[in-house]
């Protein structure tokens, strides 16, 4: 059977201050009337029901979620006692999905992904889970890059394993942490690379034996919560969990070092929604190449993304290359080229009591 395991437990913190830690970006609508968590089940509805879904998020998020997304049942959601990377939220699912059905098959997505067309990518999962069955492969979704950009990692993929249909699928030679501009420019015309989407496809079974062999001191950690499970000590035994648990992504922790690695070509239209700049790629634009969400006036202003939560009006006179994004208490302005390093500014906030409460 397959499964969705929807990855939503992060906080979003380059889109503060819309995202803020009770409210983070998958809870937002950025790209449509639908928030970003709503739009990624309604995607694989059609391939994997509802009932099926696994949403794997943080205790501070459970009951906005569930006033949400009123289809969700608190059987949908798999709660971290404390934030960890991929690596143990995927393993949770895991060991969990392993217990109710030995056979399960995961389809691991992230909760802020721009994806079309919906059809396209069904038939990718189609093709993934077979193959993740068949041959137990830990596969990924490759997207064919549209652009030379530095904010992703890289597969570069070897030869064929199946061109058969029209959905290709090819071995890995190497997985590439994000690239410097020169670097990814080569990647781009190389057409050897494709993005790594944090798309993945696999069995419950194969990825406990892949963590097994590669993460052996996390598995013995799972195998120890597995009895757990339904008990009344399950709650207790999954903060003792992730005590132990490393904070490490799945790429690093399994998939960089794995041989059974396969990886779909997915000629997708596609965005990882990371930050404010991600919306002049899914965003209209006004004649001036500005991005303008809420009510504001924008004078002699170019190639600016100015976005209005609040009430009130945002006006701008003679500036350029700059986010500015208003809520009902907060005010955040920062150059384009600035704009990913909020996290260095939160992180100031975090050290000062006063400041605690615009996180």
């Amino acid at each position: 059977m397959n499964y969705a395991v929807i990855l939503a437990g992060g906080k979003g913190e380059r889109f503060w201050p819309l995202s803020r830690v009770q409210h983070p970006k998958q809870l937002l609508h950025i790209t449509s009337q639908k928030t970003m968590l709503q739009e990624t089940i309604d995607r694989v509805k059609d391939f994997i029901p509802v009932e099926k879904t696994l949403v794997v998020t943080g205790e501070n998020i459970k009951k906005v979620i569930l006033e949400q997304v009123n289809y969700l049942k608190e059987s949908n959601l798999l709660v971290e006692p404390s934030m960890r990377s991929t690596c143990a939220a995927i393993g949770l699912a895991a060991v969990h999905l392993h217990r109710i059905d030995p056979l399960a098959t995961m389809v691991v997505l992230s909760s802020d992904h721009v994806i079309r067309p919906k059809e396209q990518l069904l038939r990718i999962l189609e093709v993934g889970t077979k193959l993740a069955r068949e041959g137990e492969f830990l596969i990924t979704i490759g997207i064919t890059p549209t652009r030379a950009d530095t904010a992703y990692g890289y597969i570069e993929f070897s030869e064929p394993y199946d061109i058969t249909g029209d959905i290709p699928v090819y071995k890995i030679k190497e997985f590439k942490e994000k690239p410097n501009r020169i670097k990814a420019q080569e990647y781009y015309y190389d057409r050897q690379h494709l993005w790594n989407s944090g798309m993945f496809i696999w069995t419950a079974s194969t990825i406990l034996d892949s963590i097994k062999r590669y993460m052996p001191e996390m598995y013995q950690a799972l195998e120890e919560y597995s009895p757990q499970l339904g008990t009344k000590n399950e709650e207790k035994a999954r903060v003792e969990l992730y005590q132990k648990l490393d904070n490490i992504s799945i790429d690093c922790a399994v998939l960089e070092r794995a041989e059974n690695a396969l990886v779909i070509k997915g000629d997708l239209i596609w965005d990882d929604i990371g930050s404010w700049l991600a919306l002049d790629r899914v965003k209209e634009k006004d004649s001036d190449h500005n991005v303008i969400l809420g009510k504001a006036k924008a004078i002699n202003t170019y190639e600016t993304t100015i976005v209005n939560d609040s009430d009130g009006i945002i006006a701008t006179l003679g500036v350029s290359d700059l986010v500015i994004v208003k809520t009902d208490d907060i005010v955040f302005v920062a150059h384009k080229t600035k704009v990913q390093d909020v996290k260095n500014l939160l992180a100031e906030f975090s050290q000062d009591k006063d400041m605690e409460q615009y996180l």
